[in-house]
């Protein structure tokens, strides 16, 4: 029986050794290659948006990843997710931006969710993304969506301290107010792992290992 392929659309290197891990862990007997566009974000935060330049490139890499052999396709990039959502209509293989499983599993977890973002332009693809997803499960909710401002520019800089702290800080406030928080970006992640178990009021969701328990259901 032949293997099948994943095929990742990344838009940061740093993000390839990461889904690498993922992919060993819960998909072992799955092909896997990458396509890394780091421009792709740094265009958008220097037009404020996902403009449809962008957007078509996007397109361009998940057909590309199509002609490669992949049987799935996965982009795990956040900001890019209203072009992922528009490639897969016109692919013949499966395409999943990487946090609508998570948006789905925040959406049955509690009424109250919580979007936390570093970047104004993940922010608002994420929140939307919670809507839309909710009124597919047919769910009443509540969003608070709130942006980290200076944390990201300050990670850019190399002060992954102040960044961590910001975060923190931001977490443990939203933690009081909502059932559920969602990380709009997986560079957030790391955060949780150095916050107290009390400050840990209520699940804090990243999109990659989910994204990754997603994928191994459906190669199941």
């Amino acid at each position: 029986m032949t293997p099948k392929t994943l095929g990742l659309i990344h838009t940061s290197a740093t993000l390839v050794p990461v889904f690498q891990q993922l992919c060993n862990e819960y998909l072992p007997g799955v092909q896997t290659f990458n396509i890394v566009d780091d421009s792709l974000v740094r265009n958008i935060i220097q037009r404020g948006e996902l403009t449809s330049d962008i957007a078509r490139r996007v397109g361009h890499y998940v057909s590309s990843a199509e002609d490669a052999g992949a049987d799935f396709i996965l982009v795990t990039c956040s900001s890019i997710g209203a072009a992922v959502e528009a490639s897969a209509a016109l692919t013949n293989v499966p395409v999943l931006r990487v946090d609508q499983p998570m948006a789905d599993k925040a959406v049955q977890t509690g009424k109250r969710i919580g979007v936390i973002a570093t970047l104004a332009t993940t922010l608002e693809p994420t929140s939307d993304l919670v809507r839309r997803r909710a009124a597919v499960a047919g769910r009443e909710i509540e969003l608070t969506s709130v942006l980290c401002e200076g944390a990201f520019d300050a990670l850019m800089s190399g002060n992954a301290a102040k960044h961590d702290t910001m975060v923190a800080d931001a977490l443990k406030e939203l933690s009081t107010k909502v059932d559920v928080i969602l990380l709009a970006q997986a560079s957030m992640a790391r955060v949780v792992d150095t916050l107290d178990e009390a400050d840990k009021k209520v699940p804090i969701l990243a999109s990659p290992p989910i994204a990754a328990q997603y994928l191994a259901e459906q190669f199941a």
